[in-house]
């Protein structure tokens, strides 16, 4: 696609960690639990739980206000894959309070 990059990234979550909420700017983003499971919740959507296996989708400009890992024992692992404005930011974190 004329000027959009494709990116792929392999996200571990240890045991209990969790992101910073954040952005995705303009991208498009597909993310897979490869391992373990994790909450995520989007904009003012509920927190949702995702199993190994499973995915979920988010539109360019959603507010990524959790993502963490479920298990205080076990570790978590995305595949994420963005599709993106060629040399847009991929995440910004939101600005601290």
């Amino acid at each position: 696609m004329k000027d959009k990059t494709f990116t792929s990234a392999i996200v571990a979550f240890p045991p209990g960690a969790s992101a910073l909420p954040h952005r995705h700017g303009r991208a498009f983003v597909y993310a897979y639990v490869l391992e373990g499971t994790v909450h995520s919740k989007l904009n003012d959507r509920p927190v949702t739980t995702y199993h190994q296996g499973e995915n979920w989708v988010e539109q360019p400009g959603a507010h990524h206000v959790l993502t963490e890992n479920a298990s205080r024992t076990k570790r978590a692992k995305l595949l994420v894959v963005f599709v993106s404005d060629t040399e847009a930011k991929l995440k910004v974190e939101d600005p601290k309070s």
